[in-house]
């Protein structure tokens, strides 16, 4: 599909699902749906967010909706590499300030094996 690349492998126990392009109405029901596939190997998920143009509600709402039933599960699900610039969507709804948000993919993996609970600040470039 045009306009979002998604990919996964896993890493420190964690299933990192790489996106990139933009995350809007037309590619938000790809991206539910690769995340349902994501999780039925595991609920520890690191979304990559470093390489995402474009973020609107609609996919907001689809990471929220996977994060809630990741931790009802007993799961982690945190967000890498936010770029205000692309994702204001996180801090305009007050989410980056209640989702697990971190730097970068690695920060995010150090932070589970630690089992740190906190988010980091994540770049406003």
């Amino acid at each position: 599909m045009e306009g979002i690349r998604i990919s996964s492998q896993r890493l420190g126990g964690f299933a990192v699902v790489a996106v990139s392009g933009e995350l809007d109405v037309v590619t938000s029901r790809r991206f539910d749906e690769y995340l349902a596939e994501v999780r039925r190997g595991g609920d520890h998920i690191i979304i990559d967010l470093s390489a995402v143009d474009f973020m609107d509600t609609g996919s907001l709402a689809v990471i929220v909706g996977h994060w809630k039933q990741v931790k009802a599960a007993g799961g982690t699900l945190a967000l890498a590499g936010a770029r205000y610039r692309y994702t204001k969507t996180l801090w305009i709804t007050g989410l980056a300030d209640r989702l697990p948000l971190y730097e970068s993919v690695d920060a995010a993996v150090a932070a589970g094996a630690a089992g740190a609970g906190g988010a980091a600040a994540a770049s406003q470039s």
